[in-house]
């Protein structure tokens, strides 16, 4: 049986937050559990979330490996905070929504 995965991130303006990481993930949110959260499904059984927790807020990360990275970065709707190589040529891309959270996206070598 494969792990399903649920990443989240605390938000302090839940519009907002659905506003940022719909245009990040280029798609609306697949489901509202309730009034403080939503979800994103990026790929089968792995789902990121936003939930409304102003005292939290900005204290969360993440990073996602991607087959290819140059695609995602050329749709989406915002650009990285910032961009490295490592040593051996893998690439990182960071983002960062309006509570100052940290979605990290890697992928191989261009």
């Amino acid at each position: 049986m494969s792990p399903a995965l649920f990443a989240g991130f605390w938000v302090s303006d839940l519009d907002a937050a659905i506003a940022w990481f719909s245009r990040l993930l280029g798609a609306q949110p697949v489901m509202r559990p309730n009034d403080d959260e939503a979800v994103w499904e990026i790929a089968e059984d792995r789902f990121v979330y936003v939930e409304r927790a102003p005292d939290r807020a900005g204290h969360s990360h993440a990073t996602v490996f991607l087959d290819d990275l140059d695609a995602f970065l050329t749709g989406a709707g915002v650009g990285p905070a910032w961009t490295e190589t490592y040593g051996n040529g893998v690439r990182k891309a960071v983002f960062r929504d309006p509570d100052g959270n940290e979605f990290g996206v890697g992928g191989g070598p261009a």
